[in-house]
């Protein structure tokens, strides 16, 4: 996914730090669904939208609600009239958000790729920038979150939180068990020499 973006900078941590390297973009990028947001906040309709698309993706990747983030990366293409206006928006967006420069013409060229004629819009896309979903705002406001696992499955992410948690749970559970057993071995030893011996004693 971070293809789709080279030699271009992001802006993140609401417009504090850029992204502009292939390793910084394929950190932030790759193996992720990937959202572009195409929206403005003077839009009556994008005013309207933010706040759910806010609680969607704070929904699955704040860890208030959840215990890892889930593979998900948010890109704003903004329509603002002003950078102000830009900034602005972002600042009441959660950090995570990712955004293109104000003013630079890549964003036309997204929207001009991805056929968006409207704002709001929600582009999103494969890991492979294939595109699942051309305009996710309605199933947004009709399913929430839920939306997320079925384009998971659709782009065959490999679930890296779930492959992190399984493995957490088989080392727990060995960390927790391999001393009890070793124990139980010490005294199943024990126990047989004990055992032994007095059958020795025993005989003539």
């Amino acid at each position: 996914m971070s293809a789709l973006f080279a030699g271009k900078v992001l802006k993140a941590n609401r417009e504090e730090d850029e992204l502009d390297t292939e390793r910084e973009l394929r950190g932030a990028l790759d193996n992720k669904v990937l959202l572009l947001y195409f929206g403005s906040g003077q839009c009556p309709r994008c005013r309207d939208f933010a706040p759910l698309l806010k609680d969607f993706f704070q929904r699955l990747t704040d860890e208030f609600y959840v215990e890892r983030s889930r593979q998900l990366v948010l890109v704003y293409v903004s329509r603002d009239e002003t950078e102000e206006q830009q900034s602005a928006f972002l600042r009441s967006m959660p950090r995570r958000w990712l955004a293109l420069p104000f003013g630079d013409t890549f964003g036309r060229e997204l929207e001009l790729r991805f056929a968006v004629s409207e704002v709001p819009a929600v582009v999103v896309l494969k890991p492979s920038g294939d595109v699942l979903v051309a305009n996710a705002v309605e199933e947004i406001q009709r399913m929430g979150p839920k939306c997320f696992q079925n384009w998971q499955e659709a782009a065959e992410i490999l679930d890296r939180n779930f492959r992190l948690a399984e493995d957490f749970d088989n080392h727990a559970r060995r960390s927790l068990t391999h001393p009890l057993r070793r124990l139980k071995y010490k005294l199943d030893k024990d126990r047989d020499r004990e055992e032994g011996e007095e059958e020795g004693e025993e005989d003539p």
